[in-house]
């Protein structure tokens, strides 16, 4: 039966792949920041509508989930997940579906998600009279910023009426190429908090040091020390991450400033230690800058927690996949100190996030996410419809 399910839905992929290929060329060129993707939001309804598929909007703002029922008595669910937001990017490629909104692009593949969610909705709904059971579709916003809209639709209660067996979320990796996808059962993606950092000092002239109390010299102690956080209280086989990107100290050749700004980046897969290593740093950067003579404003905005998927979802998951792509175009992924908010879903539910290949066979579209040339093969979107519809049907026990 699995086979015969695998074949409809590949026939279904394969007769609206140019209206998904439509979709996604206008969702890249319209694309919306964190939280204000009004007519992105706009759109997905309008196609939702136009597809029979009633659905519930301004979920955390722009927000939209629906259900799709199948037939019979089978009342298990499962969820499905795309990401709608884009990133303050300039695009400097030069598609014919460029964004128009200046300043603003789908640098990281959040329109081949929408786009695959909405192409499968339609495969699961045009299908509905041969499957059971029912799939949740979830149409996110704000993943690239905290507090993430994952967090917020959660609170909201889009799962409280029903609470879905599993969620299945996919995300685009131009290290695969397009028609291939990959799987890392357990732990997967880093937690993520930023830390904002004031040190506060009494500037005064660079030839006068004795004068001040040098908060760039303070800031330079800090940093370096601070690694210690990563280098000698951790555990060496529990990979962390601490970065600092952003050190503003706004003097000149012969003024020593004020005070200094620190921003950077905290990563871990556990949960316990993360909560150590927060006191840790707080203490560590207190008491240098106490000793130095300085004083210190220690923020640290908790981020995304650690994504975890769950190793039989995900097990299984790897083998729908096999079944409808074939094993070679499976292919297993190490552990990532990225960040994704999808990681909240896993955290109340059996979750499996997955890799979606998106570059060309000649090596084209192969930038980085959150490159400005970033882009895709667009041959990507059918093995993303087809697999997401096909990922649901299977785990609702349709065999």
């Amino acid at each position: 039966m699995s086979g015969i399910m695998k074949d409809k839905i590949q026939e279904k992929a394969s007769m609206i792949v140019d209206s998904v290929r439509n979709i996604r060329r206008h969702l890249h060129q319209h694309p919306e920041l964190s939280f204000k993707e009004y007519q992105t939001s706009d759109f997905i309804s309008g196609q939702l509508t136009e597809f029979g598929i009633e659905h519930t909007r301004g979920i955390a703002g722009t927000g939209i989930t629906a259900v799709i029922a199948g037939r019979g008595q089978h009342h298990k669910r499962v969820a499905l997940r795309a990401d709608i937001d884009a990133l303050p990017i300039s695009e400097t490629g030069n598609p014919s579906y460029k964004s128009v909104n200046e300043g603003v692009m789908h640098a990281c593949g959040h329109d081949v998600h929408t786009a695959s969610l909405l192409g499968a909705a339609r495969i699961l709904h045009e299908l509905r009279d041969q499957w059971d059971g029912s799939v949740q579709l979830v149409f996110q916003p704000g993943e690239e910023v905290l507090p993430g809209g994952a967090s917020l639709m959660i609170r909201e209660g889009i799962f409280e009426a029903h609470k879905p067996a599993a969620i299945f979320g996919q995300h685009v990796f131009p290290e695969l190429p397009a028609g291939t996808v990959g799987f890392r059962a357990g732990t997967y993606m880093a937690s993520c908090d930023e830390l904002y950092i004031t040190v506060k000092g009494r500037g005064g002239h660079g030839a006068k040091p004795d004068k001040t109390i040098d908060p760039v010299l303070i800031t330079a102690h800090l940093i370096v020390s601070m690694q210690q956080v990563v280098s000698r209280w951790s555990n060496p086989q529990m990979p962390s991450v601490l970065s600092f990107g952003k050190v503003i100290a706004n003097g000149a050749t012969n003024i020593i400033p004020n005070e200094v700004l620190i921003h950077g980046t905290f990563r871990t897969f556990d949960e316990t230690w993360r909560k150590d290593a927060h006191q840790r740093m707080s203490h560590l950067a207190q008491s240098l800058v106490d000793g130095m003579g300085g004083e210190i404003d220690f923020r640290i905005d908790v981020g995304y927690p650690v994504l975890r998927n769950e190793p039989a979802l995900t097990l299984r998951a790897k083998e729908y996949a096999t079944e409808y792509l074939g094993k070679s175009n499976v292919a297993d992924l190490e552990m990532r100190t990225t960040a994704e908010d999808f990681a909240y879903y896993s955290h109340i539910m059996p979750a499996c996030f997955y890799r979606l290949g998106t570059s060309s066979a000649d090596g084209k579209n192969s930038y980085p996410v959150h490159h400005s040339s970033f882009d895709i093969d667009e041959d990507a979107l059918i093995t993303g419809m087809g697999l997401m519809a096909y990922e649901a049907i299977r785990e609702l026990g349709n065999t």
